[in-house]
């Protein structure tokens, strides 16, 4: 048995416009999935779709904006028109909005919980029909090593972030123990640092952060381009077809330290 081949099922990806959703978007192309690219860049899913289909499989491009709901609906409608079937749902987008709660604003913090919680929300929203009907489906929630741990430092402190990728957590244990009858799994992965386009700019140009980071980090290093993928197949494979509510942390070791 092919534990980890996806060929024959759908993949939906939110946040796939750039890093790590693009990233798992490339990998389950690799592995036999056709693709729905979900973000609200349009002319970068072109692009990623183009090159998927490169290699012979079924991309579409659906821009989106998760946090509204028609949005949501209508995408997921085209993906069921273009497609007939959602086997895998990957949610992936996410903002990191820096700042306290004394210094966020009400804006900020909405934003925060829109995007990161919302979203999900309004995406499962309409997916989970579709695999409850077919009996079928594998959801995989990115949610934060920051879900539970937190920063110290006040210039790195994300309070928004940290409340929202805990509430993904909260989200992903019910979900999982809701839908495990229709076969549906429900896991969520932690990610702790990886380079993508939410941290270039921010994490990794903070010196003393970086310092620390591979100071205290088991794996002495940031997470590298792809290395999110394994647990991301996983999650969404026959590999996983007795894990339920789960949640993975993926960070070199840095939270066991």
């Amino acid at each position: 048995m092919d534990l980890f081949g996806l060929k024959g099922r759908v993949a939906v990806v939110t946040g796939a416009s750039s890093g790590l959703g693009a990233d798992a978007a490339r990998a389950y192309a690799a592995y036999g999935a056709d693709v729905a690219l979900v973000a609200r860049r349009k002319e970068r899913l072109e692009s990623l779709a183009e090159e998927l289909r490169g290699e012979g499989v079924k991309a579409l491009p659906v821009a989106c904006d998760v946090s509204r709901e028609d949005d949501v609906r209508a995408a997921v409608e085209r993906i069921m028109d273009y497609f007939e079937r959602v086997d895998i749902l990957l949610n992936d987008a996410g903002v990191a909005v820096p700042g306290g709660v004394e210094t966020l604003t009400a804006e900020e913090w909405d934003r925060s919980m829109d995007i990161n919680v919302r979203g999900m929300f309004l995406m499962c929203k309409y997916v989970v029909p579709h695999m409850r009907e077919r009996r079928y489906g594998k959801i995989v929630n990115i949610s934060s090593v920051n879900a539970t741990l937190a920063d110290k430092v006040p210039e790195l402190w994300r309070h928004a972030y940290n409340a929202s990728k805990a509430a993904v957590k909260g989200l992903t244990v019910g979900m999982a123990a809701s839908y495990a009858a229709d076969n549906i799994t429900v896991n969520s992965i932690g990610p702790g640092l990886f380079e993508s386009e939410m941290t270039e700019n921010t994490l990794f140009r903070h010196e003393a952060f970086m310092q620390m980071y591979d100071t205290l980090t088991p794996a002495s290093r940031p997470g590298a381009k792809g290395e999110l993928n394994g647990t991301i197949l996983y999650f969404s494979s026959q590999a996983s077809s007795y894990v339920t509510g789960q949640h993975i942390i993926v960070d070199g070791g840095f939270s066991i330290v």
